[in-house]
């Protein structure tokens, strides 16, 4: 109901958006874990929430392997009392059952088929997301983040600056534990498709994300820094191998986009696209920095500071610098 904390504990897959967009109709808030956090991972986060439904898998895949997810679940169960429901999805095709699972239901069992969508309004500022801080400094922290100025800085990011609309698709490579699983959900309400990738990025040598990029005509590729650079050591040549001509815009965050993974880029996937090293936060569930695509793209640099941020800089006596 309208307030309740639902948690998601899914590899990045369809039933996790249709999890998320559900709570969302009524007013729930919603929180995600990869399942590859482990239980002191998730019980650090949800155990501060206290989620009534937990939203979860039977395992997942990574680099050619099947990973069990059941004994981690009832871990956390045992940990977290607040859990009434527990909906399990069922991933990977193997046979398996819900004992010693409290509340536990099949993801095809649980709702009804066919029921018409109910959206309940809430207020601007109501709570849609609960994220949480990395946890290096200790439990990690719990940060709220309303419906209204989520859903207004990710339309302002995908439609002005990556110019997404009806006609593309959207692919970030991004777990449920990430904040740009969150950013890449909202892409839905410019009318766009959003394209889902589970596993190892790495998958044939990193060939695996280019194919799917072909298959799909991906018009918008999202990916870390690393991923590229990585690309670029192995010696792989996108543009070689795969049909890209839909691609017309590559998104980089995660860390710094280094000058000579422009020059590979432009070189070796597309000489014809908008090349955007983003920078963002979990903190602002978006970006302090983004694409221009009316911009020039500069090699080594980022575009231009995100519409509507305020950034000052200062210096450690207090005083502003910028």
């Amino acid at each position: 109901s309208k307030g309740d904390r639902v948690a998601g504990f899914l590899p990045n897959c369809p039933e996790a958006i249709i999890a998320m967009l559900a709570a969302a109709s009524i007013g729930a808030i919603w929180s995600s874990c990869s399942p590859d956090f482990g239980i002191n991972g998730v019980v650090d986060r949800f155990g501060q929430i206290e989620p009534r439904v937990l939203f979860c898998a039977d395992g997942y895949f990574y680099n050619g392997r099947r990973f069990d997810s059941l004994a981690a679940i009832r871990g956390v169960l045992k940990k977290i009392p607040s859990i009434e429901q527990t909906v399990v999805v069922p991933f990977t095709g193997e046979p398996f059952n819900t004992d010693g699972i409290r509340g536990g239901v099949l993801w095809d069992d649980f709702g009804t088929a066919g029921a018409a969508l109910n959206c309940i309004p809430t207020e601007f500022n109501h709570p849609l997301y609960i994220m949480y801080s990395s946890g290096t400094t200790g439990v990690p922290k719990c940060i709220v983040h309303g419906a209204g100025g989520t859903l207004l800085q990710h339309l302002k990011e995908h439609m002005l600056h990556c110019d997404i609309g009806p006609d593309d698709r959207v692919f970030f490579f991004t777990t449920c534990g990430w904040m740009m699983w969150n950013w890449l959900v909202s892409a839905l309400a410019t009318g766009a498709t959003i394209v889902l990738y589970d596993g190892s990025p790495f998958c044939d040598e990193g060939r695996a994300l280019w194919k799917m990029a072909e298959e799909e005509e991906l018009t918008v590729f999202g990916t870390g820094a690393k991923f590229i650079a990585a690309l670029q050591k192995a010696g792989i040549r996108p543009a070689e191998e795969f049909d890209l001509h839909a691609l017309k815009t590559i998104l980089s965050t995660g860390s710094v986009l280094a000058p000579e993974s422009f020059d590979y880029v432009y070189d070796a996937i597309s000489d014809d696209l908008q090349l955007a090293s983003i920078s963002g936060g979990t903190d602002i569930l978006s970006c302090f920095a983004g694409g221009n695509p009316l911009l020039p793209v500069r090699r080594g640099e980022l575009q231009c500071l995100a519409l509507g941020m305020h950034v000052q800089i200062y210096s450690d006596d207090g005083a502003a610098l910028i």
